[in-house]
């Protein structure tokens, strides 16, 4: 059983900062990395060591796997925690830390790779009983080839990537003429986004729930049902609002649905946390979409209705340890809401934003949390993804939820780059929603920008915290640091001629 006392945390922002927490909640050493851009970011500040990576862009710093490795090995890391993104779902990265000796904290990296390839994953659900959504049993090779399961199984159908994910190689063609112009925009963009361009066919579920399963699985045989979470509120299929229970699912279909999930689990050998994700129809019925073998963006739902840590859970079965619930699971108890705070600006087609964060109020109150990556001051770069911040709100049921999320979003200000707290606002308020009439197709069927359109009254109170904004500046007294800095930072410069010592508090 691998001990671990020192965790690099191969990630950034609001995941790292979260990532910190709970080892510092298990008294463990944190350890960040930071390109040159986020030298100053929170996740930097707040761990026990840092040390520098690389330049902005991705590839030469978060996601250069040889100097990663390497880092970890140079601060003598026992193991690494890949948050979500980056190398979270990468199997070369799992097997590399392996080969180094380092504890991945993550399923194994052939799960990863397994899981990774979709038609896999939907062979591996169909062998336990698990419902598949209707479409090809292997890559499609060819334009043709798609014509001939379309005439199988009807149009409308869905053109997925093999390698796929995150909503990259998707297309719905609703007939022969759609089906011939998104056949060459898929596979390219499969290619561009995996280096795989091989496409496989579904049909098309005309408005779709998108429900997962959050499971946990030890080394001892134990797989564990968490509860699922609704994710249906999504633009370009990226998701904006996350919420458990879903309103979707009664007690039965709930039972049935979390067994499928750890069936499918079970299947393939799963280790470590990972969601089981579902398509749910307008019927209530529910179909096997992919397994995604990482921590989720909204897991803090999970955690708020059941109490338990998903990411220390994660450390101690990579720890070799038992679940620490062992074989009986948590009732979940009431629902929580999650709403993503995103750099972005919803009137401008949901357009990335960046530059200096200039006044923010983080929402407090009763059954509020806030996994933010970002503070007063902080500059928001253009190398990364734009989630600032996730705003989560627990109630007895879903409508103290709401009503709790509301209020905090009233509360919630930031100020310097756009963003989507007033998005938030409006869905929370919608009668659809409210009656928790949901699909992926929320956005598309509902949203305007007219629908922010701010009025003589919303303009008369933004120039009036303009004005107390401009007040707070003229009296605020900056007191500096003896060393002439005005923030406290773990990080250091890293000289690989020599051994590093422990960073000086």
């Amino acid at each position: 059983m691998p001990r671990l006392a020192r965790v690099l945390i191969a990630n950034r922002g609001e995941i790292a900062v979260r990532i910190i927490r709970s080892l510092r909640a298990l008294d463990l050493t944190s350890i960040a990395i930071f390109s040159e851009p986020d030298r100053a970011a929170l996740h930097v500040l707040l761990a026990d060591e840092a040390y520098p990576i690389g330049p902005g862009p991705s590839r030469e710093s978060y996601l250069h796997l040889e100097r990663v490795i390497e880092t970890a090995l140079w601060v003598k890391a026992d193991a690494i925690h890949p948050g979500y993104g980056f190398f979270a779902e990468n199997p070369t990265f799992a097997r590399a830390c392996a080969e180094a000796g380092l504890t991945f904290i993550g399923p194994r990296a052939e799960t990863i790779a397994g899981l990774g390839d979709k038609l896999a994953a939907r062979a591996a659900a169909a062998r336990v009983g698990v419902p598949v959504i209707p479409g090809s049993e292997s890559a499609v090779e060819s334009l043709d080839a798609a014509r001939a399961v379309a005439r199988r199984i009807g149009f409308p159908l869905m053109l997925k990537a093999v390698a796929g994910g995150g909503g990259k190689g998707m297309r719905v063609a609703a007939d022969d003429a759609a089906l011939a112009t998104a056949w060459p925009l898929a596979s390219g963009e499969a290619r561009a986004a995996f280096g795989d361009d091989r496409l496989y066919v579904e049909r098309a579920i005309a408005r779709p729930r998108h429900v997962e399963a959050q499971i946990l699985a030890d080394a001892h045989g134990r797989v564990a049902f968490l509860g699922e979470r609704e994710c249906s509120v999504q633009r370009r299929h990226q998701k904006l609002l996350e919420e458990t229970p879903s309103p979707a699912l009664d007690a039965s279909t709930r039972a049935a649905l979390g067994e499928s999930a750890c069936r499918v689990a079970r299947e393939v050998g799963y280790l470590n946390a990972g969601t089981v994700e579902f398509i749910v129809d307008e019927d209530g019925r529910f179909y096997f979409l992919e397994v995604n073998t990482r921590l989720q963006v909204e897991h803090p739902v999970t955690e708020m209705v059941t109490g338990v840590d998903l990411v220390a859970e994660q450390i101690a079965i990579a720890s070799g340890a038992p679940l620490s619930f062992g074989d009986s699971p948590p009732a979940p108890r009431g629902a929580a809401m999650e709403a993503r705070i995103i750099a972005e600006d919803p009137l401008r087609d949901f357009m990335p934003s960046a530059g200096r964060i200039e006044r923010v109020r983080f929402p407090q109150g009763p059954g509020v949390r806030n996994d933010a990556g970002v503070y007063r001051g902080y500059e928001v770069p253009v190398f990364y993804d734009s989630l600032l911040s996730k705003l989560v709100a627990w109630g007895a049921d879903r409508e103290q939820a709401r009503h709790r999320l509301l209020g905090a979003l009233r509360e919630f200000v930031l100020e310097g780059v756009h963003q989507n707290i007033a998005f938030h606002r409006w869905l929370l308020t919608h009668p659809e929603f409210i009656a928790g009439r949901l699909s992926t197709r929320f956005i598309e069927e509902h949203f305007t920008a007219a629908a922010l359109d701010a009025g003589p009254e919303a303009t008369e109170v933004a120039l009036l915290a303009a004005a107390l904004h401009a007040r707070e500046e003229r009296l605020r007294v900056t007191l500096p640091q003896a060393n002439g800095s005005s923030v406290r930072s773990a990080w250091r410069w890293s000289d690989r001629r020599r051994q590093p010592g422990r960073v000086r508090r």
